[in-house]
């Protein structure tokens, strides 16, 4: 008896923890495709809410119809085997929803992710059936019922404690997604078998064919994580989906949904052709231009494009490059030869190593993207307090920011709230990708001073630059409308009103035609 008894609490531990197992794996294997932006987040947590509170409902009333220990390890075994079926259910819809992003059909796209999270409905919907189940099971009397609830709801919580500690800190970064998922449902799906054969061995045994059908699938081999062409490496890591594709002779890093690129790298070749180049340009946007620059920070390092090409053009200035995600640079060091003797890698939050160095830099760079979206905290007012008081007396920040042809509500966000600190803040458009630079500097300058600086450049790496610029530097001059804070910065909703009037034909904010 105590043998039973001791199988039905592993069973509702377990429950608990595969209920929070699978919904902080459920984010990594959306992530790749809908990011992990707030409203995916909230989506997702929402409607496993919601699965969780109808199968407390109808575990409760199937525990008074039928309380009997078999039934309730039965609906934990086709649980656990359902969770383990989740991440290969999913590819058809996952690839169906890469293919709507590509054509921004935005109800596809909607479609997709609401198919994608039904596929939870059922395995968690039976995960919340096993608590109330188990609480009718351990009734003894009206005076014991207060005791077992407690009892079953602890080791639930304790178990769901154990699956969000134990997800995201050993099992994802360890394991990846879908050898989570797997690890989750065959746990709970052993312990259910273990209480059926305690109940009666003979009905367990046709339960053993759903453990084998989830061997046997995680045996075979998982292919890409996400097919893409030119694909040449893929990893999960504890922060990022990385993809390194080749495209042509040149090799890209690219991060999450895989639309963004973060990184170029062709051997033998400074320029990329992407964004990245006009970041070559902050310098000369000080007031005293013709002094050279002796140091560098880099916010989002990525595979270090701009801190091999500022090292080609200014030499081997000091360089400081902050990312947050160490398999990003491993896989830098791997693929995109990270070797430059003057970088100095921080494995660190881009604001958390502004706040906390004790130097001052001559340019900050910021392009910190996990697509589609700039972290909140690196765009408020406060935070570019922090980078004023790391530059030096004559310094400069650049900070990359996504725009379309049309629509630069972010661009003017941005730009906004940098007057708000700054003396002069400029934009530079990018030729050929949807990006601004927005720069600001800590001494006041003037546009014409700055384009006749631009055009007075003899090295050929810049004149090039120059030359795709020159018609694109404009000054932000609107008045300050929108501050972003660190208490109020809706940069998610901006970018998603973006991508909406993109979808509907609709646009918002300064162009550089209708700017002053």
């Amino acid at each position: 008896m105590v043998g039973k008894r001791t199988t039905l609490y592993v069973v509702v531990a377990l429950a608990g923890a595969a209920t929070m197992g699978v919904e902080m794996s459920a984010s990594r294997l959306l992530a790749p495709y809908f990011g992990d932006s707030l409203p995916v987040w909230g989506l997702l947590i929402g409607l496993l809410l919601a699965y969780l509170a109808i199968g407390y409902a109808l575990g409760g009333r199937l525990a008074d119809r039928q309380p009997h220990p078999e039934v309730l390890y039965r609906l934990a075994a086709w649980s656990g085997f359902l969770v383990g079926l989740v991440p290969y259910l999913s590819r058809p819809v996952l690839r169906f929803a890469a293919l709507a992003f590509a054509r921004y059909q935005s109800g596809a796209v909607l479609g997709a992710l609401l198919g994608v999270l039904a596929l939870f409905a059922v395995p968690v919907g039976l995960l919340g059936c096993i608590a109330p189940f188990a609480i009718r099971l351990c009734v003894e009397s009206k005076d014991s019922s207060g005791d077992a609830a407690g009892r079953i709801y602890a080791l639930s919580t304790l178990g769901s404690l154990a699956g969000t500690f134990g997800a995201v800190f050993g099992l994802l970064p360890g394991l990846g997604t879908r050898r989570t998922f797997f690890v989750l449902a065959v746990s709970l799906l052993a312990t259910a078998l273990v209480g059926l054969a305690q109940a009666c061995r003979r009905r367990a045994l046709p339960y053993l064919l759903l453990l084998a059908t989830l061997v046997v699938l995680q045996l075979l081999p998982s292919g890409a994580i996400k097919p893409t062409q030119g694909l040449v490496y893929e990893l999960e890591s504890a922060y990022n989906y990385i993809q390194v594709l080749r495209e042509g002779e040149t090799l890209v890093l690219k991060l999450n949904e895989g639309e963004g690129i973060q990184s170029a790298y062709r051997p033998g070749h400074v320029l990329t052709g992407y964004v990245f180049d006009y970041f070559l340009l902050a310098p000369f946007f000080r007031s005293q231009a013709s002094s050279p620059i002796t140091s560098l920070c880099l916010i989002g390092l990525a595979a270090g494009t701009t801190a091999r090409q500022y090292t080609a053009v200014f030499g081997s200035i000091a360089i400081d490059g902050v990312e947050i995600d160490p398999d990003i640079v491993d896989v830098a060091r791997q693929f995109f030869e990270l070797n430059l003797s003057n970088l100095r890698v921080i494995i660190q939050d881009g604001r958390y190593h502004l706040a906390n160095v004790g130097q001052r830099y001559d340019v900050v760079a910021l392009d910190a993207y996990r697509p589609p979206y700039i972290p909140f905290q690196l765009t408020t007012a406060e935070f570019f307090t922090q980078v004023r008081d790391r530059l030096t007396r004559d310094g400069v920040v650049a900070v990359n920011v996504a725009r379309t042809e049309a629509d630069y509500a972010l661009v003017d966000a941005i730009a906004s709230t940098m007057r708000t600190v700054y003396p002069s803040v400029y934009v530079v458009d990018t030729q050929g990708n949807l990006n601004s630079i927005v720069l600001a500097t800590t001494q006041p300058t003037e546009l014409p001073v700055i384009k006749a600086q631009l055009a007075a450049l003899s090295d050929p790496v810049l004149k090039d630059v120059v030359l795709r610029a020159s018609d694109r530097i404009w000054e932000f001059a609107k008045p300050v409308e929108t501050v972003l804070s660190d208490d109020h910065a809706p940069v998610e909703h901006i970018v998603h009103a973006i991508a909406a009037r993109y979808l509907f034909g609709a646009h918002s904010g300064p162009t550089p035609e209708e700017s002053p």
